[in-house]
């Protein structure tokens, strides 16, 4: 039988070379099923038995630095993985206790240099909107859409760009730290160490920056001091979950921010989708957003519909137009559309 090691990295070497973004496990009563996400589509892979699965399990777990032992709560971890050619991977890992076992999750986040803008979006004119907001030198800026819509990819392409172009102090706070970047200061946040979002924002507004970017706003606490950050002349990067643009604007509100600071302080909202296009015969993924700026995001906040009054284009509206400019087929954009908010 092989080992925990060898099988372990002959699955990595399958899921990396798939494309795949996470690998789940999930043990069932004799057998534990293997899904690879490709292209955001969850596709069985294999089955193993649920002994090679719990041996499995615990090198994960003693390898991404988990207690072993610690069955009855979630957990998390890290670990590094390098495959054959030389590629870089930082392992992201989960459990969650199931009944009579764990499952896991695996989020495989290469450590390669932040793809080129160029190569993120669909229609190149929301990408020259997107380089326009890089010249803001205060406000916030933030990305939005579901978990694995590329915020966090197009966050750290924006910040290679910036950063490429001008001499900038840029401090991340990240967790975890998805990619290690050389030209900023990247903080991991760790509550057991005592550095949470918030206080890792107080101590990154000491170190006199130009910009911040913060891995994402949770919560009411972390949107607090990233909107006073913003008032106090820093350009704020960050991520926030939402279905689309004006879900942003309502989570903010929810989370405690005046409607008078957004007016005053958000420069301007990306909610990301990744959208199924085919080029040459190639399967790949695009990105297509709604796009909240000047006019439009004033409707949003005053809670008006941008995409109704004509100042933005919906989600709806730009798949159509993927399709009609044969980016996508008329199947893959009425599932989408039936499918999304």
């Amino acid at each position: 039988m092989k080992t925990a090691s060898t099988f372990s990295k002959e699955l990595l070497l399958t899921a990396t070379s798939s494309n795949a973004s996470d690998i789940h496990f999930f043990p069932r009563k004799h057998q534990t099923h293997i899904f690879f996400r490709i292209h955001g589509k969850r596709t069985f892979h294999t089955l193993i038995p649920n002994k090679r699965y719990e041996m499995m399990l615990s090198y994960y777990k003693f390898t991404s630095g988990m207690d072993i032992g610690e069955v009855r709560k979630p957990q998390n971890g890290t670990v590094f993985f390098q495959d054959d050619e030389n590629h870089h991977f930082s392992l992201r890992l989960s459990t969650l206790p199931v009944t009579n076992s764990e499952s896991l999750a695996i989020r495989i986040l290469p450590q390669t240099q932040a793809p080129q803008l160029e190569k993120l979006f669909l229609f190149p004119h929301q990408l020259n909107r997107v380089k326009q907001w890089l010249s803001y030198r205060s406000g916030i800026i933030l990305l939005t859409g579901p978990t694995g819509s590329g915020k966090t990819t197009t966050l750290y392409a924006l910040l290679q760009e910036l950063l490429h172009e001008h001499s900038l102090q840029a401090i991340t706070l990240e967790d975890p730290i998805e990619k290690e970047m050389d030209n900023l200061i990247q903080v991991q946040v760790n509550e057991k160490a005592g550095i949470s979002y918030h206080a890792g924002l107080k101590a990154a507004l000491r170190h006199d920056p130009d910009i911040l970017m913060i891995g994402e706003i949770r919560d009411h606490e972390t949107a607090r001091f990233a909107f006073h950050a913003a008032l106090t002349g820093h350009l704020v990067l960050s991520t926030l979950h939402a279905k689309n643009g004006s879900g942003t604007i309502h989570r903010l509100l929810e989370m405690g921010i005046p409607q008078r600071e957004l007016q005053q302080v958000l420069k301007a909202v990306a909610s990301l989708q990744l959208l199924p296009i085919e080029l040459g015969g190639r399967k790949s993924r695009a990105a297509i957003m709604e796009l909240l700026e000047n006019e439009s995001l004033t409707q949003a906040i005053n809670g008006l519909d941008p995409a109704q009054k004509g100042s933005c284009q919906s989600f709806a509206q730009l798949r159509r137009k993927a399709f009609a400019y044969g980016y996508s087929s008329k199947q893959e954009t009425l599932t989408t559309l039936f499918t999304s908010p």
